[in-house]
């Protein structure tokens, strides 16, 4: 069991971020494949994290960057998702998908949660 005392604050509300992300995208349909893919720092890599992979009705394998913002003094959620974020995410895409034996279509969502408010973007960024 997690002493919560002890979690920094900045990761519990990333996890609670995370769960009301996970309800409403299984709200809509889609269902849990893998929370928390990780890829290891290398030599020449940072490594990198996709907070949900989910699978959507037509089979498409969606990863998910969840972000959260509690104001919108530094831009809103969804901008904070710069194109370092975004190859840190491809990066990590690309690793999980040479477990599998088949590629199956595939897209990069978004959820930002904004003052408690959840906008879903599908599609939000290209893979390439």
């Amino acid at each position: 069991m997690v002493d919560k005392a002890r979690v920094p604050v900045s990761k519990q509300l990333g996890d609670e971020a995370e769960a009301l992300a996970l309800a409403h995208l299984q709200g809509q349909g889609l269902r849990l494949v893998e929370r928390n893919y990780r890829v290891a720092r290398g030599p020449r890599s940072r490594g990198g994290e996709i907070d949900l992979i989910l699978r959507d009705r037509d089979g498409t394998l969606v990863f998910v960057e969840v972000r959260s913002r509690r104001s919108g003094l530094h831009g809103g959620a969804a901008a904070s998702i710069g194109t370092a974020k975004q190859a840190s995410l491809r990066l990590a895409a690309r690793h999980y998908l040479l477990r599998l034996p088949v590629l199956p279509p595939c897209r990069f969502d978004v959820v930002a949660i904004d003052k408690g408010c959840i906008e879903w973007i599908p599609g939000a960024f290209d893979g390439a």
